[in-house]
């Protein structure tokens, strides 16, 4: 079994919480580091990596949600704003 440093491990830690990643996660991480069992490190990155992107993807949706509302907004507006010149007020 492959001992890591204690430095090693707490940059390990800090990258991980940084990524977003839980306890759970760093701790089996740091267990796969300790065993050497990079095939499976790879997938748990990716299952994060993956997960976060799942997330990205509905918040971008929400983002393109209210950029279509300002849109219509905006189309609305310079429709009203070719119409209102030829209106005459009512004295």
């Amino acid at each position: 079994m492959k001992t890591i440093s204690k430095e090693q491990a707490f940059r390990i830690r800090r990258n991980l919480k940084d990524a977003g990643c839980g306890m759970p996660v760093v701790t089996q991480f740091l267990d796969l580091e300790q065993r050497h069992c990079r095939r499976e490190q790879y997938r748990l990155l990716s299952c994060q990596k993956a997960a976060l992107l799942q997330k990205l993807h509905r918040i971008q949706y929400k983002i393109d949600c209210l950029d279509h509302l300002v849109y219509t907004m905006q189309q609305e507006d310079e429709e009203e704003r070719r119409i209102a010149p030829c209106k005459k007020p009512i004295l």
